[in-house]
């Protein structure tokens, strides 16, 4: 039996201390916050999306950093198994659109309540209000300052998140550890982030919440690399929402620049849109343009799309010609956006890069330069799309980390 310490008490800590403990090692979880879970609160804007019920197939495909270095993970324990510890200790949950599952009540709290539940039932030790600020090897094991005082431990395991929401404790203390354990940092960059605009018409639209829309990004080589229909939001920096944040993973590298398109009614091709506007202008044919669009678009976008469009506001909807209509349906059907730059990584929901997937065995979660030290969670670099499948990375690598600890 090993005295194992784990760093870090998000869904990864928590799982990997309970793997730990199930498998008999005496397995501390150490959180220097005053509760569990203070970034899983926040998660799926405070109702928690635990994980997303796809195939296997569809999961990888939505993760696009080092997918295969999962597989392990992933096939040791997955999005079944995360749903059924958490309806076992006292959640139901549901499933939503995209197969997104969340807890019934729509609590992210009633989850973290779900996973304390499993921690303690391992018989695993809680530690909170509990910072290490140190990490030394020593002979075959570790030597951690803790709160100030040394101890020893034969094995740890690394949970400290990244470098996102450093108010709820992902400070990027893990990277500095890793660091000087002799492990690699790959580039820290933000991923499911908002995005700043190169147009100003964006922020006169803030609040505006836009549903069943098409969101297309292309790259500087005005390739497609972003297609996807759903919902964003107009903020007052640019764009954010779920379209958003997804597209914002696939071009994470290089933002600044990218050309984004949004289709506001995809379900419609350009000649039948424009026989919808034509029934339209019928109905409010003695009205000016700026007032005859209101079946059809949310009213605050209604000026926008017109001035990007070029027809003048003011023009009496008899008066529109054919060219006029032609030029509102491309407008209507592709809404043109350029990304000045995503937000800083310290408010994302993910960090994009981590600890380097060379220098970890994906069948253990054990550091290839450091016999005993392990990590999961978001300071590996890996990260998936949104719709759940960050967490599930979180829980798959933390049981994985914690089955291992010899």
């Amino acid at each position: 039996m090993s005295r194992v310490a784990v760093i870090g008490g998000g869904p990864a800590g928590i799982m990997a201390a309970a793997a730990a403990a199930g498998c008999g090692h005496d397995s501390v979880l150490l959180e220097k916050n005053e509760k569990l879970g203070k970034k899983l609160f926040l998660t799926g804007k405070g109702r928690c999306n635990i994980t997303n019920s796809c195939d296997t197939d569809d999961f990888f495909a939505n993760i696009p950093r080092n997918p295969k270095f999962l597989y392990s993970a992933l096939y040791g324990f997955s999005n079944t198994d995360i749903v059924e510890l958490i309806n076992a200790n006292g959640v139901p949950t549901k499933a939503e659109r995209g197969k997104r599952i969340f807890p019934a009540s729509d609590k992210s709290s009633d989850v973290i309540k779900a996973l304390t539940r499993h921690l303690n039932n391992s018989g695993a030790e809680l530690r909170l209000n509990t910072e290490v600020s140190g990490i030394r090897k020593a002979g075959s094991g570790f030597e951690l300052t803790v709160n100030g005082c040394r101890e020893a431990f034969d094995a740890v395991i690394i949970c400290t998140g990244g470098a996102s929401y450093p108010t709820t404790g992902s400070t990027g203390s893990g990277y500095t550890f890793a660091q000087k354990l002799g492990h690699t940092v790959t580039d820290i960059r933000p991923s499911l982030i908002p995005l700043a605009t190169v147009e100003e018409w964006p922020g006169k639209l803030a609040g505006l919440s836009l549903k069943n829309v098409t969101l297309r990004a292309y790259n500087k080589k005005n390739r497609l690399v972003y297609e996807e229909l759903g919902e964003m939001l107009f903020t007052h920096f640019g764009v954010s929402g779920p379209l958003v944040l997804s597209a914002s993973s696939r071009i994470a590298d290089s933002p600044e620049g990218v050309r984004l398109t949004i289709d506001m009614k995809p379900g419609l091709n350009p000649d039948e849109l424009d026989r919808r506007i034509l029934r339209d202008f019928e109905k409010y044919q003695r009205k000016q343009l700026i007032n005859g669009l209101n079946d059809l678009l949310p009213s605050r976008l209604i000026p926008v799309v017109i001035s990007i469009s070029g027809v003048p506001a003011e023009i009496n909807i008899s008066s529109v010609t054919k060219a006029m209509r032609e030029s509102l349906v491309k407008t209507i059907k592709c809404i043109p956006l350029t990304v000045d730059h995503a937000l800083p990584v310290e408010e994302a929901i993910i960090t994009r890069g981590g600890i380097s997937v060379k220098e970890i065995d994906p069948s253990t979660m054990e550091s290839k330069l450091v016999p005993g030290l392990f990590f999961a969670g978001e300071i590996i670099d890996v990260d998936g799309y949104t719709g759940g499948f960050n967490l599930q990375i979180a829980y798959s690598t933390g049981v994985l980390a914690g089955r291992s600890v010899r």
